[in-house]
């Protein structure tokens, strides 16, 4: 214990791309734009779907919890990110390092598990009609939601707690963007061994166990679809399921390069990158995905639109 409490430095350094300088002026004026950007669409989102009547229903209230958690998600690093790379001092106390490590792996654990039960809703719609509304009544879809918000914060705070009591042995310098367990354990000092078992274990039930399941209900749904005899319905159908599957593959396949390997072995600009793919570019992207592919939010939308102007 002595040497885990001397190991705990007062900040760590953020080394991110100091190594090319050419790269944050760009990258300060993007996270700048795509920010906001990220924030407004995901509150239309919000809006759209607690304030249209025809949008009551379970698979727009998982896009309104998937849009909160994107929020979330994207405003536990993006600030620090521009308070960085707009300074020359590149640093974040150690609280804040233990604030942003919980809050950014709760959201990113329950979004895995989220996303899985967003293509479980649409397996039922499409599968089981006829028992959709009695499978997916509205207690069911708060209790559902809120298991996978007990399992992602059990996970999160379980996996940073046993990296933060890694010896550190004086060390302040991640050469990362923020921080985040796979680069900690990376630059943790002796037997870190069984925090990357833990990790690569924990990750294969968070990431590998949810995305077969998700592709199992796709294959299910593909099939189902094409026993659809209109048209319009399996065209409905195709859009709804597609905008989904986009928004997983996007959230899972930067997840899985980075957690189900060893820290270790992670190269060294590969976090960055990743963290800023499932970090600011997918939920930035997933109101886009979710708005242009699906006729009922692009409806109620133009109708809040109207509906506000028309107040004014």
């Amino acid at each position: 214990m002595p040497l885990i409490n001397e190991s705990r430095p007062e900040e760590f350094t953020l080394l991110g791309f100091a190594d090319r300088p050419w790269l944050e002026l760009p990258l300060f004026t993007s996270l700048l734009i795509t920010y906001p950007i990220a924030m407004m669409g995901n509150i239309t989102i919000i809006l759209v779907s607690r304030l249209d009547s025809r949008l009551q229903s379970p698979m727009y209230f998982f896009l309104a919890n998937l849009s909160f958690l994107d929020m979330c998600y994207t405003t536990s690093i993006v600030p620090q990110m521009l308070v960085n790379l707009g300074s020359s001092k590149k640093t974040i106390s150690y609280m804040g390092c233990v604030v942003q490590l919980y809050f950014f792996h709760i959201m990113g654990g329950t979004e895995c598990l989220l996303l899985a039960l967003m293509s479980f809703d649409r397996y039922v719609a499409i599968c089981r009609p006829l028992h959709y509304t009695l499978i997916m009544n509205q207690r069911i879809c708060i209790l559902l939601v809120s298991t996978v918000w007990l399992i992602g914060i059990t996970y999160a705070v379980s996996e940073a707690t046993a990296t933060l009591r890694l010896p550190l042995c004086g060390l302040n310098k991640l050469d990362h963007l923020l921080c985040e367990i796979p680069v900690l354990i990376k630059n943790a000092c002796g037997e870190k061994g069984a925090n990357e078992l833990t990790l690569s274990v924990v990750c294969i039930f968070m990431l590998a166990v949810p995305l077969c399941l998700i592709l199992a209900s796709y294959a299910s749904i593909g099939h189902a679809v094409f026993k659809i005899k209109s048209s319009e319905g399996r065209k409905k159908a195709f859009g709804t399921c597609s905008s989904h599957l986009i928004v997983v593959f996007l959230f899972y396949g930067p997840g899985i390069s980075m957690y189900l390997q060893p820290p270790s072995s992670i190269s060294r600009d590969q976090p960055k990158f990743m963290a800023l793919f499932y970090g600011v570019v997918t939920p930035t992207l997933n109101p886009f995905i979710y708005t242009l592919r699906n006729q009922d939010v692009k409806g109620a939308l133009c109708h809040l639109v109207r509906s506000i102007f028309s107040f004014k």
